[in-house]
């Protein structure tokens, strides 16, 4: 299929981006130790620990800026991305409690207020998201943490330097979702606690402003401080001297992050000098880019590009031969060449090098002839066609090129009679949705939503969109995606403390999700950001995540 005009024209650098890219001029263009990067963000994720905007969030304020108990391994460009000791150096089940788990800490660590980090810490900080009777509870964060590990209840100081977490159920996935579960200093949030006028008495309003303070000026223990914020427009990082990993002290004395959704504006930014870092630089551009010396970087990586589909009572998706025949009718390989090459093509949530895709009897392909007979045996036709609503965003983390790619899938169904409606939202309205579902006024009434995600861990990859206890406002079961099968799976691989054990059920699991189609599986990213020949040191592993702290700018 040739990708059309109109498509085609959402991609050409505007002069007017030029002027968008002018701003940024004053952010330190000079500067040898200057590190600039254009996200894909509207806005600037939150500072306050727990990041907003997706994985972008966590990509530019949560690991530059923070630390959790456990750490990806983002330090090679080959292999699966592993997990290493964080703020934890060593954690283990409890054999007779497969409840409880017990986290060794490390010693000698401290928040950038040169307040300690110890046992006290991380009670306080999982009390934050999930002890509604502490001062400093903020429900504002659980979206963002609960919904990623939706098992954690409690944490409980044994010493100084000793903790035991508890899950609700036995969960051999819980020290992966602890990735997301940053850090914060409670002597830092309390100093803006008390800063609180004496007026305020209700106690969440008292906690908010206290949050919405630290936020301008947190304290985590990571390898950059925030310098300055400048919402909508800026945030400014600088070196942490003193980070505790000598591997990972910064080499860049400030990193300026700019929000910048517009790819062509993106695009003109670097072209013009005015960044060193563009996240999803225009395909179109890819050429002209690299024309100028900068450099393309990419890896194929754990992450799906779906359309989720739902199973609310009314909705078209309910027939499997139609979800069926959506799959096939996607030209994956036509989407890849307007793309530049830079994705790869879905046959599922994960790759079929991946220990956990198993062995489904659905096989997902472009057969454009076979969908249409599925869309025929269900009833429909050019002259009755299945009419259905997508949420999705113009930009966004992981979101790729939005607009075009699902301007694509619109015109692939229409060719299988499916004629679809698009309902575009703010990314990170579309992503806050997420967690709402199907039925939530938020969603517009829409059949499916476009949220990409990360698919580094089990919970992350499949759980959390067909377990039946992963239904909003849990975790992202957006759909209401219910099957006592996937439920049993499930759990068998949840307590699998055995690696090869659980990644068998895993591949169970997978094997039923593409089998029962509750997604369009459209592509996997493979992260395309280009630099400048400045930046030095960049290993781009096969992660959502890269990490800025062993960087160098020449």
């Amino acid at each position: 299929m040739s990708h059309p005009s109109a498509i085609h024209k959402k991609f050409q650098l505007l002069a007017a981006s030029v002027l968008v890219a002018s701003a940024v001029v004053p952010l330190g263009a000079n500067a040898a130790s200057v590190l600039r990067i254009a996200m894909t963000a509207a806005d600037i994720p939150r500072t306050l620990g727990q990041p907003d905007q997706g994985f972008e969030g966590n990509r530019f304020t949560g690991i530059p800026m923070y630390d959790a108990l456990v750490h990806w391994d983002l330090s090679s460009d080959k292999g699966p991305t592993p997990l290493t000791p964080g703020l934890a150096t060593e954690w283990q089940v409890v054999d007779n409690d497969k409840t409880k788990w017990i986290f060794k800490l490390r010693p000698g660590v401290k928040f950038h207020d040169g307040s300690p980090f110890n046992a006290d810490a991380v009670v306080w900080n999982v009390d934050k998201v999930l002890n509604k009777e502490a001062k400093h509870y903020d429900p504002s964060q659980i979206g963002v943490t609960a919904s990623r590990m939706p098992t954690l209840r409690s944490a409980r100081k044994i010493d100084d330097l000793t903790i035991e977490i508890t899950s609700s159920e036995p969960d051999s996935f819980l020290p992966y979702n602890l990735t997301n579960l940053f850090m914060v200093s409670p002597t830092q949030w309390e100093s803006k606690y008390s800063q609180v006028p004496a007026a305020v008495k209700d106690p969440l309003e008292r906690s908010k402003q206290a949050w919405t303070a630290f936020a301008s000026n947190p304290a985590g223990t990571g390898p950059f401080k925030l310098a300055k914020l400048v919402p909508r427009e800026r945030l400014e990082l600088e070196k942490n001297s003193e980070y505790w990993n000598p591997a990972r002290v910064p080499k860049i004395d400030k990193v300026v992050m700019i929000p910048m959704p517009e790819a062509s504006a993106r695009t003109a930014a670097l072209l013009s000098g005015q960044v060193d870092w563009i996240e999803a630089p225009s395909p179109d551009a890819l050429e002209a880019i690299k024309g100028r010396g900068n450099i393309i970087y990419s890896n194929a990586q754990p992450h799906i590009w779906p359309w989720q589909l739902s199973f609310a009572e009314g909705s078209p998706w309910l027939d499997k031969r139609v979800r069926h025949a959506a799959n096939l009718c996607i030209d994956r390989s036509g989407m890849k060449s307007m793309l530049g090459g830079l994705m790869s093509e879905a046959s599922g949530i994960t790759s079929k090098d991946s220990p956990w895709w198993g062995n489904p009897s659905f096989e997902i392909k472009y057969d454009a002839d076979a969908g249409r007979k599925l869309m025929t045996e269900a009833g429909y036709s050019v002259a009755k066609p299945m009419k259905v609503k997508t949420q999705i965003s113009a930009s966004g983390s992981g979101q790729m090129q939005p607009l075009p790619m699902n301007e694509y899938i619109q015109q692939n169904l229409k060719e299988c009679f499916i004629d679809v409606e698009f309902d575009v939202v703010e990314w990170n309205t579309l992503f806050t949705s997420w967690r709402l579902g199907a039925k939530d006024p938020g969603a517009h009434g829409a059949h499916a939503t476009n949220v990409s995600a990360a698919a580094m861990d089990p919970f992350f990859a499949m759980v959390r969109f067909v377990s039946s206890k992963a239904l909003p406002p849990v975790s992202n079961n957006w759909g209401l995606f219910q099957s006592a099968e996937f439920d049993e799976i499930i759990t068998a691989a949840r307590t699998s403390f055995e690696p090869e054990a659980r990644d068998a059920e895993l591949a169970k699991l997978h094997a039923r999700i593409v089998e029962e189609a509750p997604f369009i599986f459209v592509a996997h990213d493979v992260g395309p950001r280009a630099m400048s020949p400045k930046v030095k040191g960049v290993v781009q592993p096969k992660s959502w995540f890269i990490d800025i702290a062993t960087m160098s700018m020449e």
